[in-house]
């Protein structure tokens, strides 16, 4: 809920029960679009190199627990956990090990909501001021306003850590009439900003219009449909198979940290589940088994603010156009739990990170595995060698400042002046290890390889371009930043926004 940052699918990426701002996409796309459009799907995702990429980030992040699943294809390929639920008696993480999914509850608050509209007992664009009155201009908000995080109303969980008064137990009305009665923010629907209040007044409408508590709700309609038996709405403190949530103060050591207090979380952030389940759910709502086409439509279109920007959030999620292919994410974040949940309906596939840890960033993890889970496009066929055993020999000669001039376009070896390929033998001087194909795609008709290794020790990045001739066009090295990544295809490389906490943030992946 409290931090944002999302994509997923970078990430790109919020993560509390409630949390920071995830970073927004020039578009307003619809994610159906996407889901109807026939796309090349991509290679299967190598179980062994999941495993890999996950257990670095889990070592890297020095994370105290982490569970992951991956979907491609309309199936879970892949689920597995690393490290501890609890450090006290070393209890394994299992992929049913059940975490804080933090803001990651938004997409389900809105779901609710959308079900009871399809059902003809609320409308999205019904006034506040129809179950709450009394709140500050009430008549002049409406639930989708809400749902979109342009209402205006003030967040009562903006800070990354739990203050004195969350520590407190409370009940969710007092927390809307003592937030919801505050002058608004900001008129609205002219800007965007996070606020876990808007879910609060949201998932008690939901509770209002249906006459069940919100966990019943969720259970009947969605938890109990779809198989999700991991997942459970605000369970008691203590119940069986749940990981315990650890935070470290000014980089010291994981420590057992309290949770917000009870209600506080609620229908903002305070669901629990499994990477496994929220993978199924992610899969059921893409392919149409929970909401009904213009519902969908609703919970995955941007907003668009009254001078026409758009947020790139829809109703619960971040949608994030990158080109080949929608993205839909959110982030949470919650007393030591942080979460990422990412998936991509045009290739029915889904990333779903889970840890108890609220210090580490699973931005990155997700945005090199959606990668993957992307349509490659129609990358033309290349004569020769495959792009790794290319990228191999060229690199063998750069670093000798050499190239064999007859792999190479005329262009690309008149740019490779005798100064160029001296100083590529002076900073490419190490062994290289660890060279990868991340991805590939299309640009000006070239095949783009993008690379990753270590040179000397030191991470390297590269983009290859070829043409059908199996001619190496381009090969350019960067020096690769965690904040950084390049874009496949040779675009401009873009910021990949940390996870937020509290939202937490949808990934905003590239």
């Amino acid at each position: 809920m409290r931090r944002v940052t999302i994509s997923m699918v970078s990430a790109a990426a919020a993560l509390a029960a409630c949390g920071r701002q995830p970073a927004r996409v020039a578009r307003t796309p619809s994610a159906d679009s996407a889901q109807a459009a026939r796309v090349p799907a991509p290679p299967p995702v190598s179980a062994a190199w999941l495993d890999s990429v996950a257990r670095r980030t889990f070592a890297q992040e020095h994370l105290v627990g982490l569970s992951v699943a991956v979907a491609q294809d309309g199936k879970i390929v892949f689920a597995q956990g690393y490290g501890s639920a609890s450090l006290a008696d070393r209890t394994p993480v299992t992929p049913q090990t059940a975490f804080a999914i933090g803001s990651v509850t938004k997409e389900f608050t809105c779901s609710a909501a959308l079900l009871l509209a399809e059902a003809g007992k609320l409308s999205m664009r019904d006034p506040v001021s129809k179950y709450y009155p009394d709140l500050t201009r009430a008549t002049d908000v409406t639930l989708l306003d809400l749902g979109n995080h342009v209402s205006g109303y003030r967040d009562y969980y903006p800070l990354d850590y739990v203050d004195r008064e969350m520590s407190r137990p409370t009940m969710p009305d007092y927390v809307i009439h003592e937030y919801g009665k505050l002058p608004l923010d900001f008129e609205p629907g002219t800007r965007w900003s996070y606020s876990n209040t808007n879910f609060t007044i949201l998932g008690r409408v939901v509770e209002k219009v249906s006459g069940e508590s919100f966990g019943t709700f969720l259970f009947q309609r969605v938890f109990s449909p779809l198989g999700m038996a991991h997942t459970t709405y605000d369970p008691p403190p203590g119940s069986p198979g749940r990981a315990t949530g650890y935070s470290s103060f000014a980089l010291g050591p994981a420590d057992p940290i309290a949770p917000e207090g009870a209600e506080w979380d609620n229908m903002a952030g305070a669901i629990w589940s499994t990477p496994s389940d929220l993978a199924t759910w992610d899969l059921a709502l893409a392919g149409g088994k929970v909401l009904a086409p213009e519902s969908y439509r609703t919970l995955t279109t941007a907003r668009r603010l009254a001078d026409g920007r758009s947020t790139g959030y829809g109703c619960g999620l971040s949608v994030n156009d990158r080109g080949s292919a929608i993205v839909l994410s959110h982030g949470g974040a919650v007393s030591g739990f942080s979460a990422l949940n990412a998936f991509v309906p045009a290739t029915r596939s889904a990333v779903v990170l889970l840890t108890n840890a609220d210090f580490g960033s699973l931005g990155h993890l997700a945005d090199v595995i959606l990668r993957k889970l992307l349509p490659q496009g129609a990358v033309p066929t290349i004569q020769g060698p495959p792009a790794l055993e290319a990228a191999t020999a060229f690199l063998a000669k750069f670093q000798r400042g050499q190239v064999d001039s007859a792999t190479l376009g005329d262009d690309f070896i008149a740019y490779l002046t005798p100064e160029r390929l001296a100083a590529a033998r002076r900073s490419l001087a190490g062994r290289v290890v660890d060279l990868a194909v991340t991805g590939t795609s299309e640009r000006g008709g070239m095949e783009v390889a993008s690379l990753s290794f270590k040179v000397g020790g030191q991470p390297a990045a590269a983009l290859m371009y070829r043409t059908p001739d199996g001619k190496i066009q381009e090969f350019l090295v960067y020096r690769p930043s965690p904040s950084l990544r390049l874009a496949p295809g040779g675009g401009p490389a873009r910021p990949v926004p940390r996870a937020p906490v509290g939202m937490d943030a949808p990934v905003q992946p590239d």
